[in-house]
Parts: C-alpha cells; sequence; structure tokens
C-alpha cells in the first residue's frame, strides 16, 4: 500500500504538504490538491485514520443505530438502505459503523458511541414526532442527517419522502374511480411517516367529502399477517359495510390484503380494488403481483446519496437548512385499481349531501 512519502516522491512536494492536500487544508492550492489526490488514486493510497484524527480532528467514521424489534428482528426495509448507504460513503471515503439499540431511552446508543469518541456524526432513521435524539445531539454539537422528519419544518438535514402526499395521492386515484369506502391500513403510529400518511389520508378524503369510519383504519408494523388479519376482518363484513377500496402502507400488506381477498371469493380489481406504497424492495415487486399492483413508488435506495452526501457536508460546515430534501412518490397506476363496483355506485355515507 502506497505511503505519504511514495506520493511525495512520486510528485517532488513535501510529505508535510501531501497531507495537507489530502486533509483539504486552504492554503494548498486547488492544482496541487489535485495533483496529489490524482496521484494517491493511482498509487492506491488509503488514508490511516489514526493519523487522520491527529491532522483533521475527524476519524472518517460515522454511525447508525440499528433499532432490534422485540423478537430480535430488524425492519427488513434496514437491510436495504444499509447496502446503499455504505457504498455512498465510501465514495466520500468515509465508514459506517453500526450499533444495535436495546434500550427503552431513545437516546441511550447514541450516549454510548458518542463516549468512545469516535465517530464525526449519525445517519438518523426511523423518526418519531418531536425526536428526542435531535435534541440530544444538537447540544452535544454532533453532526447528523435523519432519514425522514420528526417535525413539519425541520432545521436539521434531512432526506424523506411527502408521506402525507403518498396517501392523498392514493385516496385521490380512489375517488376519481368511484370509491366511496376507502380504508387504511396504516404504519406503525409511533413513526413519523405513518402520523404523516393517515394526516394526508384524512385530509383527502375530507375533501372528496368521504366519511372514514373509525373501522377503516388500522395501524400497526407493516407486515403481510398484518394485512391478512385486518383485511379479513374489514371484507368479511363482521365490522359492518366492507370497504371497496383500501390503501395499504406497504407492499407486504398488500400482499396479506389481496391473500385475504382471494379467500373470500372476491376478484381484485372488480370487487376490491388496493393501492400501496412501494419502498421498491427487490424481494417484493409489485409489478410481480397477480394482478399488478398499483403503487406510489419511492425507491429506498434513492435516499442513500443524498444522505450520506448531506451528513458529510453538515460536517464539513454547510449550512443545515441548505442540505433538505423532499421528494414525492411516483404514483403508478397499474391491474389492481379499477372503478367502483357497480353496485357501489351511490355514495354509502358521505360528508357532504
Amino acid at each position: 500500500m502506497a505511503t505519504l512519502k511514495d506520493i511525495s516522491s512520486e510528485l517532488g512536494l513535501s510529505v508535510a504538504t501531501v497531507s495537507r492536500a489530502l486533509n483539504g487544508f486552504p492554503e494548498v492550492n486547488t492544482t496541487t490538491r489535485e495533483r496529489v489526490q490524482a496521484a494517491a488514486d493511482r498509487l492506491g493510497y488509503r488514508p490511516n485514520r489514526v493519523a487522520q484524527r491527529l491532522v483533521t480532528g475527524r476519524s472518517g467514521m460515522v454511525g447508525m443505530i440499528v433499532k432490534i424489534n422485540a423478537d430480535m428482528t430488524a425492519d427488513q426495509t434496514f437491510f436495504e438502505i444499509l447496502t446503499g448507504l455504505t457504498a455512498a460513503l465510501d465514495a466520500r471515503d468515509v465508514d459506517l459503523v453500526l450499533a444495535v439499540d436495546q434500550h427503552d431511552n431513545p437516546v441511550r446508543p447514541y450516549e454510548r458511541m458518542l463516549e468512545r469518541n469516535m465517530l464525526d456524526g449519525f445517519i438518523l432513521n426511523a423518526p418519531v414526532p418531536d425526536d428526542a435524539r435531535v435534541s440530544f445531539l444538537r447540544k452535544r454539537g454532533v453532526p447528523f442527517v435523519m432519514h425522514g422528519q420528526s417535525t413539519l419544518d425541520p432545521d436539521y438535514p434531512f432526506f424523506g419522502i411527502d408521506n402525507a402526499g403518498v396517501s392523498a395521492e392514493a385516496v385521490n386515484l380512489l375517488a376519481a374511480l368511484g370509491h366511496r369506502r376507502i380504508a387504511l391500513l396504516n404504519g406503525n403510529a409511533h413513526y413519523s411517516y405513518a402520523v404523516d400518511r393517515l394526516q394526508g389520508f384524512a385530509e383527502a378524503t375530507i375533501a372528496a367529502g368521504i366519511a372514514v369510519p373509525d373501522q377503516f383504519v388500522a395501524q400497526q408494523s407493516p407486515s403481510e399477517g398484518f394485512g391478512y388479519t385486518q383485511g379479513l376482518a374489514m371484507l368479511s363484513g363482521r365490522l359492518g359495510a366492507r370497504p371497496t377500496a383500501i390503501v395499504c402502507a406497504s407492499t407486504l400488506i398488500a400482499a396479506g390484503v389481496m391473500k385475504a381477498a382471494r379467500d373470500m371469493g372476491l376478484n381484485v380489481p372488480a370487487d376490491l380494488s388496493v393501492v400501496a406504497h412501494d419502498d421498491a424492495l427487490p424481494q417484493l415487486r409489485a409489478i410481480n403481483f397477480e394482478p399488478a399492483l398499483t403503487v406510489t413508488r419511492a425507491p429506498l435506495r434513492d435516499a442513500c446519496i443524498p444522505l450520506a452526501n448531506h451528513l458529510i457536508d453538515h460536517i464539513d460546515g454547510a449550512d443545515p437548512r441548505t442540505l433538505q430534501t423532499l421528494v414525492k412518490a411516483e404514483l403508478i397506476a397499474r391491474g389492481s385499481t379499477g372503478p367502483v363496483p357497480e353496485g357501489e355506485k351511490t355514495p354509502w355515507h358521505s360528508t357532504t349531501p
């Protein structure tokens, strides 16, 4: 492996100049920095993390905490984003350090990692409203970026999707197809994304003049089992008149709902329309459903590069307000949605005359 001395000899520069160039010191001009970086890449130079920290005060490492569920499993979406984040950070010559959260206190894992004095910042995932981690890290002066938002108007770096818009897009599509009995199978109500999707659903149904009974909304950690059991309860008539359409927080939930519909002898979309949010997980592709699933699509992988870049730029001193990205999901209409069934075209219950 090449050393600073090798680069120094290659370019005829002092070791000190090479070190300052690689560590971004402003007294080294742009032309020299580019020559040094090109030589480092050509010779396969990798910085010594200990030496680098002594010079810059930075470790070149950022942290991320994995929340483990009671059954000792992690959210499957985490593994999709972990792969992309690792690659995106590596492109900026930064390593990702993981730790497991098994505490009731949300800030304790961050306290433990900061006690080791080895990280430059954190990537926060699974935000909750008024997230305690935000105030904790801000008080400590620790840079961070959040995947999602914990408030409506955050003042920290983040990358997220318009979750209220996710539900609104689904409701608007279904309302345009004549549906008046629309149910929502949402994610865990503890998390900010589910709070926003419930709000978007409520606002869109009110705007469309659609009343939603309490039994048409259920919230739980997304799983096929949740979709199946709630689908059976709603479609069997045990909870009253069955919905003609169901909005699902994930493709996993939608898989359970569509299985429940088949077991009830119902046809999708002739008897029931289904819309889901699609994180574009490779193991559960919406287009492979039968029929193909109508979705609001926002691939998790698309978050990885912005999250990595926002965090590193924040560590480098960029204004947090310039490091905020909110994207809209793409609505893709497929075979799982259709016009309201003929016998259901008369509004069942409306907030308007």
